[in-house]
């Protein structure tokens, strides 16, 4: 493995701990007026780049992937994540039905078997992050900032995921 494939597997790895059991993630859009936000369930999967929602064909933000496939994936939990990528549409039945949960028949009012359904797979590019959980870190990095002495305690991150 080369250093730049264990970067890259570290980074991964990373984010995978950090949004691991946080299901409802924002997922940001560009519309002709700007940038919209809304919630989503976060596919059960496990982070290996890239990240899986469903959706149905009738929505604005399938129209919108559809014109502009740059997205935001921001996460909030026991971290702040926020994650850069390329949302691409996917129609794929069997993977859907891999994915499908009995809450989304409430969710997205629906079955599993609707073809209006549709996957998006937002491809991660880039992924910024800000522990928290680590009370000694952040204490040190705001001691750091008051102080103007330098400190190795990373708060905030950003990591390449391409």
């Amino acid at each position: 493995m080369t250093n730049d494939q264990a970067a890259h597997q570290a980074a991964v790895e990373t984010v995978r701990e950090l949004i691991k059991g946080i299901e409802i993630a924002m997922l940001t859009t560009v519309t002709k007026e700007g940038l919209v936000s809304r919630p989503m369930k976060t596919q059960e999967v496990e982070f290996d780049g890239d990240l899986w929602f469903l959706t149905k064909e009738d929505t604005d933000k399938y129209r919108q992937l559809r014109d502009n496939p740059n997205v935001n994936v921001a996460y909030a939990g026991k971290s702040y994540v926020s994650i850069r990528g390329k949302g691409e549409l996917v129609e794929d039945r069997a993977k859907i039905k891999e994915l499908w949960n009995p809450a989304y028949a409430k969710l997205l009012n629906t079955t599993s078997d609707d073809p209006q359904l549709a996957l998006i797979k937002v491809r991660a590019e880039a992924a910024e992050y800000w522990e928290t959980g680590n009370w000694t870190k952040m204490m040190k990095r705001m001691f750091s900032q008051f102080t103007g002495a330098a400190s190795e305690a990373e708060v905030n991150k950003t990591v390449t995921l391409v």
